[in-house]
This record gives structure tokens, C-alpha cells and sequence, in this order.
């Protein structure tokens, strides 16, 4: 028989318009009785919600993230009550027994064994923090999709700027596409060259000789409007980003101290994992949480699949854009080091998010401890004893990891 953990909780079942809450109340003597309750999602009902709670001494709840839906539930409810949130596959009933209330019985009656893993909720300042830097990370994206709508209006148009310059968005080619949107005359692109521009003039010459209508210039008038507004609001955004973020300063110097973290990734780092790592068993569970370790998938002694999860959709690319820049930069040699090891045996892709992890684990000790990046922990570990005798099978192992085939000697 399973062990009842929580003798009053509450399961409830979340919706845009309403709510259905299903306390389980289980006495001494093992038998467990149920009260349902409907509310709808108003702020008032909320609270009403929360004060039936408190009446029937109902201090544990668990509910489902539906959406957005459950974040206004989870701000009312918090203050009042311990919540757990819990993913919909794990607390998801049986398919032709579903009705709002049996999904809130049902959550109820899983929670009070404890057989729900809740996910990690950050504290409030936290959420909002994580909120602005999503914002932001979309604005980035949006300006993304406008760069290449730009450069389709270039390409139809037979201009070929990206052929000449590495950067078509950079102050020439901006320069010189502004020139070509004033004018269809032909100029010469001599007084918009900069001194740092490899391209000989003749062939910059030849790239701005195309034809582009009036359609596709007014196309591109237009999108150089949005990318200007597009920048203005990402400006706006990160001052109050980081305002919000000033409250946190002690530790985002510390995680900045790590290889290949700017500030504001840093501030990105902070406001999707927090800055209190209890939460977190090991560090080993925070890479889980992020999605840079493999499944665990294995049935009958064999694994179906290695692959990382699809967790962590927005630190996961952030740790590896800063795994890129560590395995570049030449005061962090040991992170190369590892970097190319890891690139020999397994190839870019696999170590790359191997020192994503890496980059993550050193976060959550620096945290932990409140200690700054040490890389003398890293080159320690790299750095062979002075005197060490090894056996004929470590050594052929230890050449093997250096990416050497060993083969048996011929027979004489």
C-alpha cells in the first residue's frame, strides 16, 4: 500500500475561464473523502478559492500548468499555500474517464502520494526577470527574420552586397543601400567605403549594379523602419531589464567571472535559474533541468537513445553562445583544452554542449559556494603526477582518448 504523504491536499484542474479544486481529506484510519469546488479565473473567485482552502486546512496543492493560465492561480494561491506545478503528461488521466472534475480527483489523489515531481518556480522577482529577458531574446529573433526579408530584397533586386561584405547590416552597406534607395542613378561607392574593407572598390562597383523596382525598394523602406523601431524598443527594454536585475549585482559579478559570460548573459543565466541552488539536489540535476544531459531511456538493459532532452529551450542556446565564445578565448586555455579533447573523440556538436554543462556546473558551485570561477580546479585535473607508473591496458587507453587507433603488433 502506498504511503499517503499529504493527509489534506488539494488537486486542481486548470482552464482559461474557470478552475475545478478537488480537496482529498484522508483520516486515521486510511479512508479518504473528497469535497469539489468550481471557481472561475477572476482575481475575486481566486481569493474565494483561497479562503475555502484555508477553511479546510488545505495548505498543500497541486495543479497542472496549463498555457499561461496558471500563473494568476499560483500568484493568488501562493502566499497562502505550498503549490506544486506539475507538468500535464505526468498528472494527465486516462483517456474516456475524463471529466473536469475526475482530472481534479485524480491530481489530488496522485499528489497525496507524492508520486507528482513538481517543476521549479523561481521567486516572483525572479519570474519577472525571466519574463524581460524572454521579451527580449523574441525582439532579437524578430530582428533576425527582418534582416533576412532585407536581404531577400537585395538578392532579387541582383545586388549582390553579401558577396562583397561580411556584414550587410554593418556601416558601408548601410550607407550605400540608403544611397540606392534615394537614387536608381548610378554612383560611385568610393566616399561610403571604410578603412577596415578588404573587397577591392572594383568589385563593390560591380555588386551595387543591379535593378531593384519600386515595389521591392518601398518593401525594404519599410523594413529598415521596423529594424530602427525594433532596436528602440530592445533599448527601452534592457533599461528595465537592468534595473530589475540591480538587486542581484553581488551575483551576477560572480557568475561573469566564469569563461565566456558577458553581464548581460549573466542576467540571462540568473532569471531562468535563480540564485538560490538549493532547489537543486547536485548539479547534475540543474544540467538535467537544462537539458544538457542525455535521456534516460533504457528498457530490457538496452538504451533506445543518448540524446540531450528538449529542456532548457531558452538557457540551453544561451549557455551554448557562451561556450562558443570560452572555447575562443586565450585567458580560459583549459576550457580549449577540454573543448578539443571532447571534439576528437565525439565532434563539434557533442562537445560543444559538453562545455555548456561544464560552464553550468561551475555556476552552480560559484553559487552555492559564493565563490568566483577558480581555473585552477580545471588545470589541476588536466595536469598528469609528476611520477605515475600505468599499465600496458591504461596506457593503450590513455593513447586511445588522444584519438590514436592501436593496433596489436604483427605476428612474427
Amino acid at each position: 500500500m502506498l504511503k499517503i504523504v499529504y493527509p489534506i491536499c488539494c488537486g486542481i484542474d486548470v482552464h482559461k475561464g474557470f478552475i475545478v479544486a478537488c480537496i482529498a481529506s484522508t483520516n486515521e484510519q486510511g479512508v479518504t473523502t473528497y469535497q469539489s469546488k468550481r471557481f472561475s479565473t477572476f482575481t475575486n473567485d481566486l481569493r474565494r478559492c483561497a479562503v475555502w482552502l484555508a477553511q479546510n486546512q488545505c495548505r498543500d496543492v497541486c495543479m497542472e500548468s496549463t498555457g499561461k493560465y496558471w500563473i494568476p492561480v499560483y500568484n493568488v494561491l501562493e502566499t497562502a499555500c505550498t503549490i506544486v506545478l506539475a507538468h500535464p503528461k505526468y498528472v494527465k488521466a486516462i483517456r474516456g474517464k475524463k471529466t473536469d472534475k475526475k482530472d481534479a480527483k485524480w491530481i489530488a489523489d496522485i499528489f497525496k502520494h507524492d508520486l507528482v515531481s513538481g517543476s521549479f518556480i523561481p521567486p516572483a522577482d525572479i519570474r519577472q526577470l525571466r519574463d524581460l529577458m524572454r521579451y527580449h531574446s523574441k525582439l532579437t529573433n524578430f530582428t533576425t527574420g527582418e534582416k533576412n526579408r532585407a536581404q531577400n530584397c537585395l538578392t532579387v533586386s541582383n545586388i549582390k552586397l553579401d558577396d562583397v561584405f561580411s556584414d550587410v547590416f554593418g556601416k558601408a552597406a548601410t550607407a550605400i543601400t540608403t544611397r540606392l534607395l534615394e537614387s536608381s542613378e548610378p554612383f560611385d561607392v568610393t566616399p561610403y567605403l571604410t578603412k577596415g574593407i578588404k573587397a577591392p572598390v572594383e568589385k563593390i562597383q560591380a555588386a551595387v549594379d543591379g535593378e531593384m523596382c519600386a515595389e521591392q525598394a518601398e518593401k525594404l523602406r519599410i523594413i529598415r523602419s521596423h529594424m530602427n523601431a525594433l532596436e528602440l524598443c530592445k533599448l527601452n527594454l534592457q533599461s528595465l531589464i537592468l534595473t530589475t536585475a540591480e538587486k542581484y549585482l553581488p551575483q551576477l559579478n560572480l557568475v561573469a567571472t566564469a569563461p565566456g559570460i558577458q553581464a548581460f548573459s549573466a542576467i540571462g543565466i540568473i532569471s531562468e535559474i535563480g540564485v538560490d541552488m538549493a532547489v537543486f539536489p547536485t548539479s547534475k540535476h540543474l544540467c538535467s533541468w537544462a537539458g544538457l544531459t542525455p535521456q534516460n531511456n533504457e528498457s530490457a538493459g538496452k538504451k533506445k537513445t543518448t540524446r540531450i532532452s528538449r529542456a532548457g529551450s531558452y538557457i540551453k542556446p544561451l549557455l551554448v553562445q557562451c561556450a562558443l565564445c570560452a572555447i575562443r578565448a586565450k585567458q580560459f586555455p583549459e576550457v580549449r583544452r577540454r573543448y578539443l579533447a571532447l571534439k576528437k573523440r565525439r565532434g563539434h556538436k557533442k562537445a560543444i554542449i559538453a562545455i555548456a554543462r561544464m560552464l553550468l556546473t561551475a555556476i552552480y558551485n560559484m553559487l552555492k559556494k559564493n565563490e568566483p570561477y577558480d581555473p585552477e580546479l580545471y588545470r589541476k585535473a588536466d595536469r598528469p603526477p609528476v611520477h605515475r607508473e600505468v599499465s600496458l591496458e591504461e596506457a593503450i587507453y590513455i593513447i586511445q582518448r588522444q584519438g590514436y587507433l592501436v593496433t596489436a603488433p604483427p605476428t612474427p
